[in-house]
């Protein structure tokens, strides 16, 4: 009997975000709103579908390999060499190609916890150690919610080779400053690859947090990810890439890669959006002012709601968050919930939000007062 390694046998199944097609169907209304896979509420750019369409014709022809147009695209974007960066079938695939290109069996990899899911997996199947630090309060007396960058600095071991940082967080949405992160990356010894994740970099509107690229300068040991999955609105087409200090890093992420993963359309479309920065930056301000308003009416329910830095926002709900998720779900609103954690919420347009708003009402307001999070609990302000 064939049998998968061990390690792969223990991976848990991704669990996308639900069709919301499905789920109105299963509750036999007229609509169902998902606010589960922090994509931006747009249809694709017209620059983007002019370009897919003048595009599809190529496509019975393998894609350059290595995504050439893009790549200097994207070099002269950020005044970098071509050979700094790579290309991939989105960020998450680049995180792979990251893991095989630096880890062996029995080193490690470190990270905040919780972060990005895909972390601990890709230890997990590259033979490695998860070196996990937990979160701490972003605000005194919150709930975890922000990388602890003196703890995840001394987590660091002979074993470790490869460390994220991702910023804004995915799921917490917090992002860490200038001042911590430059003493962080100093205290990093050079042999680790610091990977600074912006998946969500565009949302930032903290003046305090700095641009991965600038502090990846001079330092060898740094380098960028980025995704055109979220504010670019290509997230069905899959294209992300990594930008490095050190060109040898860049090209044994290269090495890596699996041949023709960048499509001819998702290149055509990325280098479309590239030159659409002006209204992508429009897309981008609706969607923050959406943020501050949602963030703003969570508070006014009594809710703890740290302060966003992407286009999603974090309810720390504790025990009580797969009731209400699963209460949300059941009233037409999709959500992403870590269970005994708390439920991220994609900023959707203000109608989206509004039924999310409604549906949390009604959810909260038939719970029972053990079964709410301790922020509704009688006594707790309630706006």
């Amino acid at each position: 009997m064939v049998s998968a390694r061990p390690a792969v046998q223990a991976l848990p199944a991704y669990r996308p975000g639900r069709n919301p097609a499905d789920l109105a169907r299963e509750l036999g209304v007229e609509r169902a709103v998902k606010l589960a896979s922090n994509e931006v509420p747009f249809p694709p750019l017209p620059a983007v579908v002019q370009a897919l369409s003048a595009t599809a014709g190529e496509t019975y022809r393998y894609p350059d390999n290595g995504a050439a147009v893009l790549t200097a695209a994207l070099a002269g974007r950020y005044g970098v060499d071509p050979a700094q960066v790579v290309p991939g079938c989105g960020a998450v695939m680049l995180c792979q190609q990251l893991a095989q290109s630096f880890n062996d069996p029995g080193t490690a990899i470190a990270f905040a916890w919780r972060s990005f899911e895909m972390y601990p997996l890709l230890a997990q199947v590259a033979g490695a150690r998860s070196l996990q630090v937990p979160l701490v309060p972003s605000v005194p007396g919150g709930s975890p919610d922000t990388h602890d960058l003196d703890a995840l600095a001394a987590a660091v071991d002979d074993d470790t080779r490869l460390l994220f940082v991702c910023n804004p967080n995915n799921p917490t949405s917090t992002a860490v400053r200038r001042p911590e992160l430059e003493r962080f990356l100093d205290r990093v010894p050079d042999t680790v690859l610091v990977v600074l994740d912006e998946a969500y970099r565009e949302f930032v509107t903290d003046p305090d947090v700095p641009d991965g690229l600038e502090l990846m300068r001079g330092r060898p040991n740094v380098a960028v990810l980025r995704t055109f999955s979220k504010a670019w609105g290509l997230a069905g087409l899959r294209v992300g890439y990594l930008v490095a200090e050190d060109p040898a890093v860049a090209d044994a992420v290269r090495r890596t890669h699996v041949p023709f993963s960048v499509s001819v359309l998702a290149q055509a479309a990325a280098v479309a959006a590239l030159a659409s920065e002006e209204e992508v930056g429009r897309r981008v301000a609706a969607v923050v002012a959406e943020r501050d308003r949602l963030t703003a009416a969570l508070r006014g329910r009594g809710l703890e709601v740290p302060d966003s830095q992407a286009n999603f926002v974090w309810l720390p709900l504790g025990e009580p968050t797969a009731g209400v998720a699963a209460a949300l779900e059941a009233r037409g609103v999709i959500t992403r919930p870590f269970a005994g954690e708390g439920i991220r919420v994609t900023v959707g347009t203000p109608e989206e939000d509004d039924l999310f708003l409604a549906a949390l009402d009604d959810v909260l307001g038939a719970a029972t007062p053990d079964d709410r999070p301790d922020t509704l609990r009688p006594g707790a302000p309630v706006g």
